[in-house]
């Protein structure tokens, strides 16, 4: 398995990825550039949209496909923004009013109720039809800062505070971030169980 869709057509992930992957000796190749469209997330859990993603580019490209599902679940908000985390403000993908809706909803809420946590779900199919996908998942811990601190990265980094760290996520820089992220430890996890099944 030399060359693989990534199911996903947002560019803070792809260029996430690009980094991560960079050394994989894997061809990674975007959905968007083989013409294939975002599948509709319909499942209900965060494995249940990475499986549909997934499955979705691997029968429109005939290839291996990566994909993710990730958000931000805070506890304040009984897991909210959850499965909504790119959407929460209506529209997809507008960080800035997501960030603001969030910060809204946490007003007044002290910083230890900030609790929260980046999880992201990664999903390997050989094949569309696949009965046996490679699925890893990791969770960052952290806390909801009260206003938007840093401008690198994505989505609701700038809020977001990590368990023993005093920076926001937008105010580290790319490597730290990529070793210490959700992402990043799930991409870990999964490179280790293909390690098991092909030493």
């Amino acid at each position: 398995m030399s060359r693989i869709v990534l199911a996903s057509s947002n560019p803070g992930k792809l260029r996430e990825f690009g980094a991560l992957l960079a050394d994989s000796g894997l061809e990674v190749v975007p959905q968007a550039s083989l013409g294939i469209t975002d599948a509709e997330e319909t499942g209900l859990t965060f494995v249940e949209n990475a499986l549909l993603k997934a499955r979705h580019a691997a029968q429109a490209s005939s290839l291996p496909a990566l994909a993710d599902d990730s958000g931000l679940c805070v506890e304040h908000l009984q897991g909210a923004p959850g499965l909504y985390s790119a959407r929460y403000s209506g529209g997809h993908g507008d960080a800035a009013a997501n960030n603001a809706k969030l910060l809204r909803e946490l007003d007044g809420v002290p910083m230890e109720q900030r609790s929260a946590f980046f999880i992201c779900v990664l999903v390997l199919l050989q094949h569309a039809n696949d009965p046996a996908p490679l699925i890893a998942e990791a969770r960052w811990h952290g806390r909801i800062l009260t206003e938007g601190r840093g401008s690198g990265g994505f989505g609701y980094n700038p809020v977001f505070l990590p368990e023993g760290h005093d920076q926001s996520v937008a105010e580290m820089d790319d490597a730290l971030k990529n070793r210490l992220s959700h992402r990043g430890q799930a991409l870990a996890l999964l490179h280790d169980r293909l390690r098991e099944l092909h030493p």
